[in-house]
C-alpha cells in the first residue's frame, strides 16, 4: 500500500522550516512522497495572501531538486472556500489503495473539532502534529478527548519528531518589506522569485 502524506499551507511564502518538517514527516512516517497543498481560500484564517498563482509557483521552485515532493493545485482550483475533508475525498479518488498522512500542527490539531466533518476525517488519514507552536495535548478541548486517547493507542494519531525551526512567513514578509535579512530561510531559488516579482 502506497504511503502518502499531505501538507496543506498557504505557503506565503514557503520557506527552509516547511521543508525540513516534511522531511521528517516523510522519514518518520515512511511515506513514498509528500504532496504539498497551497491553499486557495482558506475559510478558518484571515491574512492577506499573495495570488495563489504565486503561492503555488514559489512551492514548485522549493521542492524541484527534491524527487520524494510534489505539489498539487486541487485546493487552489476549486472556488469557494476548501476543506481537508472535500480534499482527502478527492485524493481517495485517485490513490483509492493509499493509507493517507495529514499534516497539521498542534495549534490546529488543537481546533480539531471545529472542522468540517472531522471525526468522518479522522476515520480517513492518520494525522501527524509537528508542535511548531509551543502548546501540547493537555490542552486539547472535551470535544477531543476520546478520540485523542484512542488514536494515541492505534497508531492513527502521530506525534512528529522535529525540532522546531525558528521560520516563519510573517517574519520573512515583514523582513523583506523592511529590506533586511530578506533572504533568511528561504530557499534560494523562492527568493528569486520574490525579488524577480516584486511580491513583499
Amino acid at each position: 500500500m502506497k504511503k502518502i502524506g499531505l501538507f496543506g499551507g498557504t505557503f506565503n511564502p514557503i520557506h527552509n522550516g516547511h521543508l525540513h518538517i516534511a522531511e521528517k514527516f516523510a522519514q518518520q512516517c515512511g511515506l513514498d512522497c509528500v504532496i504539498f497543498l497551497p491553499a486557495g481560500e482558506p475559510y478558518h484564517k484571515n491574512t492577506d495572501l499573495l495570488p495563489a498563482e504565486h503561492r503555488l509557483k514559489m512551492v514548485e521552485l522549493a521542492i524541484s531538486g527534491s524527487p520524494q515532493f510534489a505539489v498539487s493545485d486541487c485546493d487552489v482550483v476549486r472556488e469557494g472556500a476548501t476543506y481537508t475533508i472535500d480534499t482527502i475525498q478527492i485524493f481517495k479518488q485517485y490513490y483509492p489503495n493509499a493509507q493517507f498522512y495529514w499534516l497539521l500542527g498542534m495549534d490546529s490539531l488543537l481546533k480539531l473539532h471545529t472542522w468540517k466533518n472531522w471525526q468522518s476525517l479522522v476515520r480517513q488519514v492518520k494525522m501527524v502534529v509537528a508542535n511548531r507552536t509551543g502548546g501540547n495535548l493537555a490542552q486539547a478541548p472535551r470535544e477531543l478527548h476520546s478520540w485523542l486517547g484512542t488514536a494515541l493507542q492505534s497508531g492513527d494519531l502521530i506525534l512528529l519528531n522535529a525540532e522546531n525551526r525558528d521560520i516563519s512567513s510573517s517574519e520573512i514578509r515583514a523582513n523583506w518589506a523592511a529590506g533586511k535579512n530578506r533572504r533568511n530561510g528561504l530557499p534560494e531559488k523562492v527568493a528569486d522569485y520574490i525579488e524577480q516579482n516584486q511580491l513583499f
